[in-house]
């Protein structure tokens, strides 16, 4: 597992940057949250009369003034994009830096097999982004636990189990796209994960449109569907699973084939 320690390594301050980045912002919302209580009623009939607009960001169907629908608006847009670019990233650069940064001839004249390379390199991303989501939980537990409000704690970890499996899911499809290029990964990574939260909204504010909720990964973490019926949506999570087995068989192809540029 010499490769997976080594990228491990080399990504932790990146890790460490987003995971703290992140979970702090929603330490901060979650802290600002008993402030904001006598002012819930007009709020909620804010979000109320903004139409289109609470309807593309999923804030229609929530009570913005009790914790748990304050968590899934203002927490849960921090975690799914900030996730999502940080998973495309990860996903993105694993293959794709070692042509980049001229390590491909070091890394593969070694005795070890490319497949063995990108399982190893697979699991680091999934590994990187599990403990990125780990500091995010635990800068999230804490200060529920301080603030005073009833909280929600199973669907507070729906929520985080949702934007989880986003993050495979990019992570994956980016893994494969990794194998094929050599530079300019993040933009592209970023450029996917923008994609895609875009489709969501579209989805959002036309019924036309639902089909996308199929495509992208934001369709299943719609907060107001988990905090409303305390579960993820499984119709949307098959096509994700799906895509995210297609992007990883992919890598694995093109890699084992391809002609690496030391």
């Amino acid at each position: 597992m010499t490769i997976l320690k080594r990228e491990l390594l080399s990504q932790k301050f990146t890790i460490l940057i987003w995971g703290l980045a992140i979970g702090l912002m929603v330490a901060a919302c979650i802290f600002i949250y008993p402030e904001m209580t006598s002012q819930m009623d007009q709020l909620n009939d804010m979000m109320s009369s903004m139409g289109n607009f609470s309807k593309a960001f999923g804030m229609d169907n929530l009570d913005f003034g009790t914790l748990t629908g304050y968590y899934a608006v203002e927490c849960g847009n921090m975690l799914g994009i900030g996730g999502a670019f940080f998973a495309a990233i990860i996903g993105v650069s694993a293959l794709m830096k070692e042509e980049r940064d001229r390590t491909a001839e070091f890394l593969l004249t070694h005795p070890v097999s490319r497949t063995k390379v990108i399982t190893e390199k697979l699991i680091s991303v999934f590994a990187s982004i599990i403990i990125m989501n780990a500091m995010v939980l635990v800068c999230s537990v804490v200060p529920l636990c301080i603030i005073k409000g009833k909280v929600e704690w199973g669907t507070v970890l729906l929520f985080h189990l949702a934007y989880l499996i986003l993050q495979f899911e990019i992570a994956g499809i980016c893994f494969g796209i990794s194998a094929f290029i050599s530079k300019f990964g993040i933009g592209i990574g970023i450029g996917i994960a923008a994609v895609f939260y875009f489709m969501n909204i579209i989805s959002n504010l036309s019924s036309d449109a639902k089909v996308l909720k199929y495509i992208t990964p934001f369709g299943y973490t719609d907060g107001s569907t988990i905090a409303n019926t305390q579960t993820i949506e499984g119709k949307y999570v098959l096509p994700g699973m799906c895509l995210l087995t297609v992007g990883v068989i992919v890598a694995y192809v093109k890699y084992t084939k391809k002609d690496i540029r030391a």
